[in-house]
Formats: structure tokens, sequence, C-alpha cells
């Protein structure tokens, strides 16, 4: 059984995150602490919010340097969900800072951008249901069909990968959105799995149980 801190950073809700790893079988915990951070197997970050307030509150709990301790340095499989992925961007333009793009954690090289879609129509924020197309598998996608790689999202901005390899899945909303990223130990999603049904549930179960 995996023991997860579910990461708080103060400005997201994330009941339902706590509540799909733990009908998932495992125990989890929502903390900004070190020791219960230091402890846990896994770690999400979950996030719904501004990318420039929630790298304030990350930075003034210490939590970039507790992730990059535990993650990049100890190895623990780190989901981030919706502006959680966004947050292990390199920059956002969601927010300027003394006119330069604001400085993400920098665990995987891309930017954030807002979205243009084509279609004039399409509104913003992308909101709903949406298919991902899988790019290359992942431990995270085991056993779930491509038909069923149907996913809940909700965003304004989207993350631009400067190396591709590091894609594992996307959708289309007017334009490409990168919807999965992986690295080594690293996984994000746009969408959110929590609220994402059986495919949700099937990718959350499978990043539990991860161990890379």
């Amino acid at each position: 059984m995996a023991r997860v801190a579910i990461i708080d950073y103060g400005i997201n809700n994330v009941r339902s995150v706590r509540n799909a790893v733990e009908y998932c079988g495992h125990e989890a915990v929502v903390t900004h602490g070190n020791d219960e951070i230091g402890d846990a197997s896994h770690i999400i970050l979950p996030g719904v919010g501004a990318f420039g307030d929630a790298m304030k509150t990350i930075r003034d709990r210490g939590l970039d340097e507790i992730l990059a301790r535990e993650v990049y340095e100890a190895g623990k499989p780190l989901l981030a969900v919706c502006l959680g992925m966004q947050l292990l961007a390199s920059t956002s333009e969601e927010h300027v800072d003394d006119g330069e793009f604001f400085q993400g954690l920098g665990l995987i090289e891309a930017d954030v951008r807002r979205l243009r879609p084509k279609d004039p129509d399409l509104k913003i924020p992308h909101m709903g249901w949406n298919n991902v197309k899988k790019l290359r598998e992942h431990p995270i996608l085991a056993n779930i069909r491509e038909t069923n790689l149907a996913f809940y999202f909700v965003h304004s901005f989207a993350m631009s990968c400067r190396n591709e390899g590091d894609v594992v899945g996307r959708a289309d909303y007017g334009q490409d959105v990168t919807a999965i990223v992986a690295r080594d130990n690293i996984v994000g999603t746009q969408f959110h799995p929590e609220k994402s049904q059986d495919s949700g549930i099937e990718l959350m179960s499978n990043f539990l149980q991860w161990n890379p």
C-alpha cells in the first residue's frame, strides 16, 4: 500500500484527490510538512488557481526545496495535476514578473502558454470531457484502452514542452493541448483524473502502484 503525500499549498481543493487515493485502497495525507512528505512513498501535487499565487506560496513554505529533494534527489514518484502539472514547467506567461515570465519549479523543461484555439467558437477555459491521444506507452496508462482515454479538463493555459519526448498524450481543442507529460519518476496530467470517473481511477491506481 502506498503512503501518499498530497501537497497542500493553501489554494487548492484537495478533498477529491484524497478521496480518489483512498478509493484505490491507499493511505493519503494532505500536508505541507517536511516529515510527512519525507515519509511518503508517492507524492501528488494537485492544483486549482493561478500560477503566480501558487508558486509564491510554494516558495514561502519551502515546498520547492522539499519537492526537489524528495522527487529529484530521492526519486519518489510524483503526479502533478492540472495547475500542478503547469507548476512543473520552467516558466508561465500567466503571470509576468518585472517583464519576465514567472518561474516555475523547472522539473520539466517547458513553458506554459495561454490557450489560443483556432476555432473562435471554442470557449476559454477549456472545460469538460475530451479525448487524449496516446503518443507513447507509459505505466500510468497500463491496461487503459485507447477508446477509454477520455478525461475531464478545466484550464485556460497549457504546457509547451521543449523536449517532445516528455509528451505522453495530447488532446485537441482547436490546437494541440499537452495532456500528459512524463520524465523519469515525474508525471503530469493537464486533466483531473480524480474527476474523470473510471478512466481517471484507473490512471490514479496505476500511478499508486508505479515504482520507477
